[in-house]
């Protein structure tokens, strides 16, 4: 079987990928850590080989260390779309972690992960062919907006029309960050955000195709989207870039030492406190928040999250009355301390107390009031 190099990359994200073809099927081989981030970047991989019409994909997992609930949507997501288009795709090779994420959420055997990995290795010649150019109108817009002044209309018009030919581009892309938890409208605004981004700053003298300028362009606005903004919880930019360092480190750290690093071994390899890496290590779970209705452990029994989170206490503002009474009450005749014990401690009527006491009901009334309305002054003038 014929094998056919495409190309072998290393994303921003955690992410390595190697990718070539045998026969009608192309193999492509991620490295490292698969989280939410990377994910992403895999997912661009798929649509891109779908889009040009490669629909038997299989993604050989064996090199993965990790991969997490986002990738796994991911690769299932583009399974269906590849079915859908009369082709098929697998996940063989998973192992430890990876094949125990795919078991927990009962993909593995619909992904095929239990299969052994495809034999050979991609060849290290990359192919730097590209398609024919399908920008010719937008090239030719903005060529000609390009010559004029800025003030001109005309340049306005041209640059108008260049954004409406753009625009199914934009919509293609957005399309592919669908069901990552943020609005399929909100994604649309951003790549058209990216899309004027780019028109503003193509170069028509450098002789690109539009197209191949815009894509990451876009892209690049999409990820800067879901890196600011997608966070459930505001994570300082310093600290999602150490935590894409920490993941870039750990598989190298790890051949050589032979463990797993604690975050002292990736600290001293980064050159930054320890307490730096364990900050990132924190906030790396701060993308999406957790739901107050969760479960509590994996028994349904032992309720929600929020039924042990604490609550207004309604007596807490009359702790400062309690304790500025307590000396005034304290000087009171023992017979009116004794009355108010009775009556707010012992829940007594005032017939009860005046039977204990051995004097009448009215007179307990008055004595109440009184005692009553003497600490009500004290406390005021105090």
């Amino acid at each position: 079987m014929e094998t056919m190099p495409i190309y072998k990359d290393r994303f921003d994200s955690a992410l390595s990928l190697e990718s070539w073809r045998q026969g009608d099927e192309e193999i492509l081989r991620p490295s490292g850590v698969l989280d939410h981030a990377a994910s992403l970047d895999l997912r661009l991989e798929l649509n891109q080989r779908l889009d040009a019409g490669q629909v038997n994909l299989t993604v050989d997992l064996s090199r993965l260390r990790l991969l997490d609930c986002a990738a796994a949507d991911t690769l299932l997501r583009a399974q269906l779309e590849a079915q859908e288009r009369g082709g098929g795709l697998r996940t063989p090779g998973a192992s430890d972690l990876v094949l125990d994420v795919l078991e927990i959420i009962g993909a593995a055997k619909r992904l095929r992960a239990y299969d052994d990995p495809p034999v050979g290795a991609p060849p290290p010649v990359p192919d730097e062919s590209e398609p024919p150019s399908q920008w010719t109108t937008v090239n030719e817009l903005l060529r000609q907006a390009a010559t004029m002044d800025v003030k001109d209309a005309r340049r306005g018009a041209l640059r108008q029309r260049a954004i409406e030919h753009s625009l199914p581009l934009a919509d293609r892309l957005a399309r592919r960050f669908h069901g990552m938890g943020e609005s399929p409208a909100d994604l649309s605004q951003v790549a058209a955000l990216g899309l004027m981004k780019a028109i503003d700053g193509f170069d028509p003298d450098y002789g690109t195709d539009f197209g191949g300028y815009a894509t990451p362009t876009i892209v690049g606005e999409l990820k800067r989207y879901f890196r600011d903004k997608g966070w459930g919880v505001h994570v300082p930019r310093r600290l999602q870039e150490l935590r894409i360092e920490i993941n870039r480190v750990r598989d190298t750290l790890g051949q050589r030492l032979g463990r797993s690093p604690t975050p002292r071994d990736v600290a001293e390899h980064l050159g930054v406190a320890e307490d730096q890496i364990l900050e990132a290590l924190v906030a790396s779970s701060a993308y999406r928040p957790v739901s107050l209705f969760a479960p509590l452990g994996g028994d349904d029994d032992a309720g929600t999250l929020a039924d042990v989170l604490g609550d207004d206490d309604r007596d807490i503002d009359g702790v400062e009355f309690r304790q500025a009474v307590k000396p005034l009450i304290a000087r009171l005749p023992e017979r009116e301390r004794r009355i108010l014990s009775l009556r707010f401690y012992g829940n007594r009527t005032q017939a009860q107390i005046a039977a204990d006491l051995g004097i009448s009901q009215m007179h307990v009334s008055r004595l109440l009031s009184r005692t009553l309305e003497g600490l009500r002054r004290a406390l005021l003038d105090g």
